[in-house]
């Protein structure tokens, strides 16, 4: 079976994409390899896959309760590994037995059910993390206010000098360079310049401190689980699990961009720039992101 591990992950590496999309794939082709050997499936390449191996893996996937949004992406990754390895016909979304609907892993939106956590529950939130660990909650103040992502919170060290330059001058964005989805640095808007200002000034002193790291790991996958681990436990779950703190920033980015002047259209492009998404995007973070403020 050590053959047919070599040969998923070569060919996820292979089928290209971002940094993280490949590192994902090779997670889930590792994963799958491992669950064939213990549902004892006798294979030892990629190019000896059937339909019933993957349907087997997606119902014992199913079995443990895994979302159906996350196997949507396992599958999408393993459609992504088939075609890489020639077997189109077996890639095909529309697969008679591999379809999502077919597995039973269709009938979810990519909308979620985050919502931009209230001022209160972040305050009060951030009060746990700073009895448990400083660092952590110097990463999710940063977070909240300049709606980074969670790998994007980790390696803003790398940053944090340029950052108290920016915003110690009349710039009225900051570059995010490190840890952005697919490589591409943004440019994010300053919503409250001193209150960032206070928290990236506390982050350079934290930091050295510290190793130079907010969470003093060796390498940043166990920094971002320890991150993870400790906002779980202090209540970032659900709804408000971490990446409602980006929820949060997008709502008031919204208004600032507003109260600028900018027309709605205007104001959703602007948002969607400064979470990372493109100007394209406007409606779907308006959506998605800014939800929140109907149920408030």
């Amino acid at each position: 079976m050590a053959k047919l591990n070599k040969s998923l992950v070569t060919l996820a590496r292979q089928a290209g994409g971002s940094f993280k999309t490949v590192s994902d794939r090779m997670k889930i082709a590792d994963r799958l390899a491992d669950r064939l050997l213990k549902m004892n499936i006798q294979i030892r390449d990629a190019g000896n896959l059937k339909t019933q191996h993957i349907a087997l893996y997606i119902k014992s996937r199913l079995s443990e309760d895994i979302s159906k949004r996350t196997l949507q992406n396992e599958m999408a990754a393993i459609r992504a590994i088939l075609r890489t390895a020639g077997k189109t016909f077996m890639a095909n979304p529309e697969h008679e037995k591999l379809s999502n609907a077919a597995l039973g892993i269709s009938g979810t939106s990519r909308e979620g059910t985050k919502v931009a956590i209230p001022d209160d529950v972040y305050k009060e939130t951030l009060d746990k993390i700073r009895e448990v660990d400083a660092g952590a909650a110097i990463a999710m103040e940063l977070s909240r206010h300049l709606g980074l992502r969670t790998e994007e919170t980790m390696q803003s060290v790398k940053s944090l000098m340029t950052w108290q330059k920016v915003l110690q001058s009349d710039q009225e964005k900051v570059r995010i360079v490190f840890g952005t989805k697919g490589g591409r640095p943004r440019d994010t808007t300053i919503i409250d310049r001193q209150t960032l200002l206070s928290v990236v000034n506390n982050a350079i002193r934290f930091m050295k401190n510290n190793n130079g790291k907010l969470i003093d790991k060796a390498v940043i996958h166990l920094a971002i689980e320890r991150y993870r681990n400790i906002v779980r436990v202090a209540g970032l779950v659900g709804k408000y699990a971490p990446h409602s703190l980006r929820y949060a920033y997008s709502r008031d980015a919204m208004k600032y961009h507003l109260d600028k002047g900018f027309s709605q259209k205007e104001a959703e492009a602007l948002v969607s720039m400064d979470l990372g998404h493109g100007d394209g995007r406007g409606h779907y973070v308006t959506r998605v992101y800014n939800k929140a403020g109907k149920d408030e």
